[in-house]
């Protein structure tokens, strides 16, 4: 949640469509080329924090400990066949669902793209069809982001290797909070910055 307040500080607003459509104004431009508001580019240690927050909440690894000391001679990888092992499978893929949804939202633009609006533009559709295309597009684009952070679970997956108990405590403690705090403090004082100069 701390890794979340910086984003709501920037952007004013505690929803997600709201932080989502922030999302979609230009931070500058350079050569013509929109550089968009996104949240891992104005929050970027913030951004981190929630990614590492989501892969230790859905216990996925290399934060699976529940399930790391169980699956060599229980848990539910031996104790439950066919359609149980099938729910949690199903319940833990939503659960990379729902967190990579939300690391979008928050942090990935949500359903903007930059050149979306050029495209359409270039298609020269008009009225209904135009808001359809736009809204299929953002959509897809949405679930695009969606799938390529589900496919980054996986990969994280294959690549590294589990911590320890200790680790993973010191990793919280030690490291995210702190830096969570500073992320915050530090926000809180450029933004006063911006808004005093």
């Amino acid at each position: 949640g701390l890794s979340v307040v910086g984003a709501i500080m920037v952007y004013s607003a505690v929803t997600l469509p709201e932080i989502a459509a922030y999302q979609s104004k230009a931070l500058f431009v350079i050569g013509g080329i929109e550089i968009p508001s996104w949240g891992i580019l104005l929050q970027p240690l913030g951004g981190l924090i929630f990614l590492i927050s989501i892969f230790a909440e859905t216990n996925r690894l290399p934060f699976d400990l529940p399930e790391g000391e169980s699956e060599i001679v229980a848990g539910y990888h031996l104790e439950y066949g066919s359609m149980k092992f099938a729910l949690f499978q199903m319940a833990e893929y939503g659960n990379m669902f729902t967190g990579s949804a939300l690391v979008t939202a928050l942090f990935l633009g949500g359903w903007h793209f930059p050149g979306l609006e050029w495209i359409l533009n270039s298609l020269a559709l008009e009225g209904t069809l135009r808001e359809v295309v736009r809204v299929l597009a953002q959509a897809g684009l949405f679930m695009g982001k969606v799938s390529f952070l589900m496919f980054f679970f996986v990969w994280v997956r294959w690549t590294l290797p589990r911590f320890r108990y200790d680790q993973l405590m010191d990793l919280g403690w030690k490291v995210m909070l702190p830096l969570s705090l500073l992320n915050i403090f530090a926000t809180g004082a450029v933004l006063y910055w911006i808004q005093r100069g």
